[in-house]
């Protein structure tokens, strides 16, 4: 009886913690639409999307400007779209919801999650396509350890995304109209915690190099791991970046994938 007894008992721990190791994945962030190039066999153009997998929801952040270009490059990369669950869209800029259409004809069972600022229009598109809408004002959680910032900014409005990790939180942004150094503020402010990685355009392409070295200065007295800029940031923004950030640069462009082991 005892003998039995211990059976179930050693079984019942196995099924608990390999439910433990089943819920615990890697987080993996791949960069499926980007001007700057990283793989050759990608298409290189003009805006940003990025593919996150490894949370309760695979979520696209993002979608190009061209769908045919950002279904492409995530067929090169092995990323079947009926896969995704959610689609965060930064802000109404073409370069970053351009593709939505084209992916929505092959995939509409998907929660597109757009700032309230966005045009009745742009909205009821999403809607007519087939997949649900959920507007974005206040910042709110996606799925577990996923956020949205909120909408930031004045004149133009625009959401980023935050990931928490064990290691730091995940800043992904789209241009960072409002300011990359606001949004990182904002993250900071939400969950009182440093962040890991910061990632996305930083809207610095057409900025003088003085001010994006008190920027990339500022970010890093903010306590940030890592950065990652690509699309608007510009060459000098990441060849600056790369100086103050030294071995916690990243250099980043179409396809490059970051991992992150929780």
């Amino acid at each position: 009886m005892m003998k039995k007894g211990i059976i179930i008992f050693l079984t019942l721990i196995l099924l608990f913690t390999g439910n433990i190791l089943a819920d615990t994945k890697d987080l993996e962030i791949t960069l499926v639409y980007d001007n700057n190039p990283y793989q050759k066999k990608l298409t290189t153009s003009w805006g940003f999307s990025c593919y996150i997998k490894g949370l309760e929801k695979n979520i696209l952040f993002d979608t190009g400007r061209d769908g045919s270009i950002l279904l492409d490059n995530m067929d090169k990369l092995s990323i079947n779209p009926q896969n995704i669950d959610t689609i965060i869209l930064s802000h109404k800029h073409l370069d970053h919801i351009g593709g939505l259409n084209s992916f929505l004809e092959v995939n509409n069972k998907i929660t597109v999650y757009a700032p309230s600022s966005f045009l009745s229009i742009e909205k009821q598109d999403v809607i007519q396509k087939g997949a649900k809408l959920i507007e974005v004002n206040d910042s709110c959680q996606i799925c577990k350890d996923a956020y949205l910032t909120g909408e930031l900014g004045v004149v133009l409005k625009e959401q980023s995304l935050i990931i928490k990790t064990t290691k730091g939180l995940v800043v992904i942004t789209g241009c960072a109209h409002p300011g990359v150094v606001n949004i990182v503020e904002k993250a900071q402010n939400l969950f009182k915690e440093d962040v890991y990685l910061l990632l996305g355009g930083f809207h610095l392409s057409n900025e003088k190099p003085v001010m994006i070295k008190e920027i990339a200065n500022k970010i890093n007295e903010m306590g940030v791991n890592k950065v990652a800029p690509c699309h608007c940031s510009g060459d000098n923004a990441r060849e600056i970046f790369a100086q103050v950030f030294k071995e916690n640069f990243i250099l980043a462009g179409v396809g490059k994938k970051f991992k992150i082991n929780d």
